[in-house]
């Protein structure tokens, strides 16, 4: 397609190609002038006449698409009214609950902010009042900390025994171990398991001689305390049991090895005699454990060969009770046996008796049996036939018909 201006009215128009060359050739061709230009005036009309049609056709396309528009625009315009005031509306609302709840929010948030006030006011007095008592505490816990390190430097003082992590029988059983080989090769060292007699100590040793005898025996009581016990117990509350327990499993001795009563110097002077109370009983502390028993035993065989003669003589003496025992056991038995011979004698003489009586009586019966039978026999021989039917009519007349001879 092709734009021409029209030469007239110099409006543009539209041809196609062919007419367009056409009206080229036409001008172009001097010979066809007229005709070009008659066809130009019939072209010229026909494109004004096209062109009067096409604006008037525009014209109402365009006042169509106006109407359109402007129908359109005014829809946009009162949907996007619409749409505005919904908006608005919204907004307005939003903007009222935005302001209800920031006013709410407010109020909330000034009411935590009070109560947060408080809470933190109360949480200052609180952490003031308990950092006051914590520090209270605290001296308190530092110094008693204080005394309980004077304490045991004080204990380790007079122990001089490393019992960290130690209980008071496993520290003597510790130290006992320790010189078991070389001081005390054939001692007995053990707990006491026995509780058949209704109580048991902690630990009995016990030491023999070469001969095996045994020449000493200690009951061993340990008693140790915690520093936080409410109830302190005293030495004197465990003596008589212990007491009993060294008289039940037969030990010469008792000793009661202690941590009670740890500020009494009576008992941390050094080892305390209690034979007041009870016999051969001391109550020591754990230092002191292994020098009582060394010191004892010591003792003991001092007196050993005493003690070997006392024995041997005991010995003896119980060789001669035993041979006496014997000779009035065998006296016993003996007499017993001649009483119970005796006794079963006189019973045999009296059965004896009695049956030398039932023979005389049997003979008494069988010789007055024999006079009956020879009474009966001669009553026999003396029965006849004659003496029987004798006043008998019957029995004669019967025998006679019997054919027997009556005699």
């Amino acid at each position: 397609m092709q734009e021409i201006r029209c030469p007239k009215c110099g409006e543009m128009f539209t041809i196609d190609e062919a007419g367009y060359a056409a009206i080229v050739k036409q001008v172009r061709d001097k010979e066809f002038s007229k005709e070009i230009e008659s066809q130009t005036k019939a072209a010229v009309q026909l494109a004004e006449a096209v062109k009067d049609k096409a604006l008037a056709d525009l014209h109402a396309q365009l006042k169509a698409a106006e109407q359109a528009k402007e129908l359109a625009v005014r829809d946009a315009v009162e949907k996007q009214d619409k749409t505005i005031a919904e908006l608005r509306a919204q907004l307005q609302s939003a903007e009222q609950e935005k302001k209800s709840s920031v006013q709410l929010a407010e109020a909330e948030k000034d009411k935590q902010i009070v109560a947060l006030s408080a809470e933190i006011d109360k949480m200052k007095s609180d952490f003031s009042l308990q950092r006051e008592q914590a520090r209270s505490e605290q001296e308190i816990i530092l110094r008693q900390k204080d005394e309980q390190i004077a304490f045991y430097k004080d204990m380790k003082t007079k122990l001089s025994t490393k019992m960290v992590g130690e209980s008071l029988e496993q520290h003597c059983e510790i130290e006992f171990n320790r010189l078991r080989t070389t001081a005390f090769p054939a001692a007995y060292f053990e707990k006491d398991n026995d509780a058949s007699g209704g109580s048991k100590g902690d630990y009995i040793f016990r030491d023999y001689d070469e001969g095996g005898m045994e020449y000493i025996s200690i009951m061993f009581e340990m008693k140790n305390e915690m520093d936080e016990t409410a109830t302190k117990h005293k030495n004197e509350d465990f003596l008589k049991k212990l007491d009993k327990d060294r008289t039940d499993k037969k030990c010469e001795y008792a000793v009661l090895v202690s941590l009670l009563e740890s500020d009494n110097e009576y008992y941390n002077a050094g080892i305390v005699d209690m034979s007041y109370r009870y016999p051969k009983m001391y109550v020591i502390r754990p230092q002191f454990f292994i020098p009582l028993i060394s010191l004892l035993r010591n003792a003991a065989q001092s007196s050993l060969a005493a003690r070997q003669e006392l024995a041997l003589v005991r010995q003896q003496n119980m060789d001669v009770e035993n041979f006496n025992a014997q000779l009035n056991d065998f006296k016993q038995r003996f007499a017993k046996n001649y009483e119970l011979a005796s006794r079963r004698f006189g019973e045999a003489i009296d059965e004896i008796d009695k049956t030398i009586a039932h023979l005389q009586k049997t003979k008494e019966a069988l010789l007055s049996s024999e006079n009956n039978l020879r009474l009966a026999n001669s009553k026999a021989e003396d029965l006849t036939i004659k003496k029987l039917v004798k006043n008998n009519p019957t029995m004669t007349e019967r025998f006679l018909d019997a054919g027997v001879k009556i005699e």
